[in-house]
């Protein structure tokens, strides 16, 4: 009964190990099946979003669809299916290391944790966690969240960011989650929490996006600073080198800045606003030295 165990179990690791090292080489994977599967998210703000209809569009997606473009002339493909993979905060990890997602183009924190599992890309947007409130509200501060629900998305480090911050210390407050960024917001926009604490680029997206923009306001301290990236699945150079190498030409070029300002600076789809955020000293840092340090790194500054 143990040896059946025991060849069962080395069965599976061996079925395991042998279908990852299948999907370890993408551009084998991209070359031969004529397609890649893009990872993108409902409602990241201006980094990725939907417009209906399986349309998705935002910063990293026209990173991405870039990528890709250059990885197609790389392999002399004259043809490449973009097919499009809606993913959570909860499963994109999963997702990426199983296959069915090659390039994660989202909005995920580039951390060590993760790094154990997936490649991130060099960053290209670097972000602060900030809170947002209902302008009338009256709160400015982690100070004044004691006894107020805050929500965030399910799957987020946002609220574990929070309660580790000094200024926290001796604040109590309810958690209630969201499915996705939007649903989190729509807690906070119905009055079911107080504050909705994630990144500033998706606060600012969603209340750009919402029925009366000015009714909200981001406020408070910066919880953390952490590099945002594009995933990738471990352990596969050639095709991390290629991802690379294309977002470092679009930043020598000046195309990852027309980029921001195309997404961050203008009116953008579907209600013509602007989300109004200006290129932060962290993300030109990161803009001038490549690199796919985790947010560790930042903390250590």
């Amino acid at each position: 009964m143990k040896k059946s165990m025991l060849v069962s179990s080395v069965a599976v690791a061996a079925a395991m190990v042998a279908a990852g090292a299948a999907h370890a080489d993408t551009l084998k994977k991209i070359k031969d099946s004529g397609s890649v599967t893009m990872g993108v998210r409902e409602s990241s703000g201006a980094l990725s979003y939907t417009l209906g209809d399986g349309k998705y569009v935002g910063f990293h997606v026209d990173v991405c669809t870039r990528a890709l473009a250059d990885i197609q002339k790389q392999l002399g493909m004259a043809k490449l299916d973009i097919k499009y993979q809606p993913v959570t905060s909860q499963n994109r990890i999963p997702l990426v290391q199983n296959g069915t997602v090659d390039i994660e183009c989202g909005s995920t924190t580039n951390n060590a944790t993760r790094q154990k599992d997936v490649s991130f890309a060099v960053t290209t947007f670097v972000e602060e966690v900030r809170i947002a409130v209902k302008a009338n509200s009256g709160i400015t501060s982690i100070a004044q969240l004691n006894g107020k629900k805050v929500a965030t998305t399910t799957g987020t480090t946002s609220v574990q960011t929070l309660r580790k911050n000094e200024r926290a210390t001796g604040v109590n407050f309810d958690e209630v989650f969201g499915k996705d960024h939007a649903d989190s917001f729509l807690l906070l926009e119905s009055g079911r929490a107080d504050a909705f604490v994630m990144d500033g680029a998706i606060l600012a997206g969603n209340i750009s996006r919402s029925k009366n923009p000015a009714d909200f306001k981001i406020v408070g301290e910066v919880l953390s600073v952490e590099p945002i990236a594009i995933m990738m699945r471990k352990d596969d150079p050639a095709f991390k080198k290629a991802v690379d190498d294309s977002i470092k030409a679009m930043i020598a070029s000046g195309d990852m800045a027309k980029a921001w300002d195309k997404w961050f600076m203008q009116p953008i789809p579907p209600s013509n606003t602007k989300v109004g955020l200006m290129v932060s000293d962290s993300t030109k840092a990161a803009w001038a030295s490549p690199n796919d340090k985790p947010m560790e790194d930042y903390a250590k500054k």
